[in-house]
């Protein structure tokens, strides 16, 4: 499988063994994983590896300091698109582009204001009514399918 030029971005993860199923994920999809910290944990790998199993040695994910050094290294240069429940935009009608980063945000909280502005799109999967939220992880798993058949396989 061809390298994706897409990267999955975690914002201030709160439970390890998200950051483990979103290792798995990335490593058998061939996509980039990135951390915003601080984590809401201790970064153990013993505790993710748990989730992540062996995946965690065939992906190392790049750990940010901070959301200011993750604006620095990509706000500009890649499009930021935000995955929140606060969204118009369903991810099936959205365009994804070869160098997409698909953002979550906190389990939690989701995503502060200040991560909602920064962001070059904001887009949701659409939900039952009276339903919150999914998992950061499911929901990135389903956009990222959406996102590589429009740019990996979209021009076979």
């Amino acid at each position: 499988m061809a390298s994706s030029p897409l990267t999955l971005a975690l914002y201030q993860p709160e439970i390890p063994q998200n950051v483990g199923a979103a290792i798995r994920l990335c490593a058998c999809l061939d996509i980039g994983l990135e951390i915003v910290e601080p984590c809401g944990f201790l970064w153990d790998p013993r505790r993710i590896r748990q989730s992540a199993m062996d995946y965690f040695d065939r992906l190392a994910p790049k750990l940010h300091q901070n959301w200011e050094a993750f604006l620095d290294l990509h706000q500009g240069k890649r499009r930021i698109v935000l995955l929140t429940s606060r969204a118009d935009t369903p991810y099936l009608d959205f365009s994804f582009r070869p160098g997409d980063i698909l953002l979550t945000g906190q389990e939690s909280r989701g995503a502060p204001e200040s991560v909602h502005q920064a962001a070059d799109a904001r887009i949701g999967v659409p939900m039952a009514p009276g339903l919150r939220s999914l998992n950061v992880v499911n929901a990135a798993a389903m956009v990222l399918g959406e996102a590589i058949r429009q740019t990996r396989w979209n021009d076979r």
